[in-house]
């Protein structure tokens, strides 16, 4: 028994060895603010590394071989997820658990949110704000940093965020949004917990913002919300039925998830220039041609031009000129100076991949990276859509009188498939939609274009009139090509969008009418 715990142990600590070892110095920055609220602010002034931290977490009895669920949510939180699977846990998994087990508190989340989307420009504006509120001999290194600096001072707390409020109201109205709905939630929380009936108040405010069915009775979801949080017993407190404080995250939580919702604004697109769309147009391979393909991107200028983009067309693009194409209009500085960025690819592709013509492949996910935030600092912020016209596999194949989007895999450049959600990247504003969902053939017409194309375009020039956003019109795109068979009678396709957008995405309506 001695043996198997020692054995235990040295597993464990291998583990967070590892882990260390993939954490670089901004990771151990955010686990150190998300930790704040767990271990005391002068323990954690001297972290150096991850292991520091560890080392704190299982002081403090929070970390442990038989429980790493807090460590799995803070590499969660941070958005190292590959890093899951060595605690045994998956990105699905522990977000099934969070509102039971979750110890980061919304208020903690709520700052990280917000440091994660300051600009170094933003960073610059709100210093120079609060210039006089600063220590005169303070140097500048990140906002965290700046974070728990105001928190040391005594102007930041989980119930005073004014100052936020006051800077983000002049440097960026969209970062108000964030502390916006946390504050209302909190409201709203308060006000279920301090109701002399706590279930029935939770029950009924979850009704009102359409969480529970209406036909329900109110009175019945007592045991409903227990089940909510994973949890099959509360604690009687002074007569009164009172939850977990795992629970009372979970409803802040979905009260926050719910607040965006019901708030949910537009990104700007009234600018003097709406933005780029490029046009990749892949026709001659060394073994095939797209036939059909030139339909596709004529009528795509058509509509992104009419829709008030500055619309460039490249054509038979080798995968190394694709990623050099990426690099030119990633560094182009007058992304500045528009409200979004589009790109559509016409091309052969496999499982998360799209192919240069010269049947080499290029991750999706490579192309969507640099466009981020920090690869792109221009584009921060503003939304990102990208439309793909190929095939994600195989596994259909192709009838006489539609063509696909295959192409035989050339495995020596990729060395593993990868879904459409590991895809798109994980921070916001981007919009991933393919053809076609993972592992199966997208098809088109060698005359009249692709089955996608062909509907995409259609409904923008319906439905854009109509003031529908991008998310509404990608749904009415899926009812059109599901409706769709080839011409056996025996093959469909069902598109497949992803996305990270946290406002919708609403083309201004064009003054002159579709060009088709």
């Amino acid at each position: 028994s001695s043996n198997m715990e020692d054995d235990v142990s040295l597993k464990f600590h291998q583990q967070l060895l590892h882990i260390n070892e993939n954490l670089v110095t901004e990771d151990v920055a955010a686990l150190k603010f998300l930790c704040t609220d767990l271990i005391h602010l002068r323990k954690l002034e001297g972290v150096n590394s991850a292991l520091d931290i560890f080392k704190l977490l299982m002081a403090q009895e929070y970390l442990n071989a038989e429980d790493t669920f807090l460590l799995a949510e803070l590499l969660y939180r941070i958005k190292c997820h590959c890093l899951l699977e060595k605690l045994g846990y998956t990105k699905e998994k522990v977000q099934e658990h969070l509102h039971e087990k979750g110890r980061v508190s919304p208020y903690r989340q709520m700052l990280y949110e917000l440091s994660e989307n300051i600009t170094n420009e933003m960073l610059k504006e709100i210093i120079f704000l609060l210039q006089n509120r600063l220590p005169k001999r303070w140097v500048t290194l990140s906002a965290l940093d700046l974070l728990v600096l105001l928190e040391k001072q005594g102007l930041l707390t989980k119930d005073n965020v004014q100052i936020l409020e006051d800077v983000c109201v002049i440097v960026s109205p969209d970062l108000l949004e964030t502390i916006k709905c946390y504050k209302k939630a909190k409201v709203l929380c308060y006000n279920i917990f301090s109701s002399p009936d706590v279930w029935t108040a939770v029950a009924k405010l979850l009704k009102e913002l359409g969480a529970l069915p209406s036909f329900c009775y109110i009175k019945m979801h007592k045991r409903r919300c227990v089940l909510l949080s994973s949890e099959q017993e509360g604690t009687a407190l002074d007569g009164l039925f009172q939850p977990k404080i795992g629970f009372k995250y979970m409803v802040l939580e979905v009260l926050v998830l719910l607040s965006f919702k019901n708030n949910m604004i537009s990104y700007k697109m009234d600018g003097p220039h709406r933005g780029f769309c490029l046009i990749i147009n892949n026709v001659n391979f060394k073994s095939s041609q797209r036939m059909g393909s030139f339909k596709d991107a004529e009528q795509l200028e058509r509509v992104f031009t009419w829709l008030g983009l500055d619309v460039r067309t490249y054509t038979d693009l080798t995968s190394r000129d694709i990623g050099r194409l990426m690099q030119t209009w990633q560094h182009l500085q007058d992304h500045k100076d528009r409200n979004c960025f589009i790109c559509c690819i016409l091309s052969h592709g496999e499982s998360g991949a799209i192919y240069g013509t010269d049947e080499k492949l290029v991750l999706t996910h490579t192309l969507m990276s640099h466009f981020t935030a920090k690869q792109c600092p221009q584009l921060a912020a503003k939304p990102k859509l990208f439309f793909i016209q190929a095939c994600q596999g195989n596994k259909i194949q192709r009838p006489v009188y539609v063509d696909t989007d295959a192409q035989t895999p050339d495995l020596s450049s990729l060395q593993e498939s990868s879904s459409l959600f590991e895809s798109i990247p994980e921070e916001a504003d981007f919009l991933l939609s393919m053809a076609t969902v993972d592992g199966y053939v997208s098809f088109r017409h060698i005359k009249e274009g692709s089955w996608y194309i062909q509907a995409l375009c259609s409904k923008l020039q319906l439905l854009v009139p109509r003031g529908e956003d991008i998310l509404s019109i990608l749904t009415q795109v899926n009812e059109d090509v599901a409706g769709r068979v080839s011409p056996s009678g025996t093959k469909k396709q069902m598109p497949q969008p992803a996305y990270t957008l946290r406002k919708k995405f609403i083309f201004p309506i064009p003054m002159s009418p579709p060009p088709s």
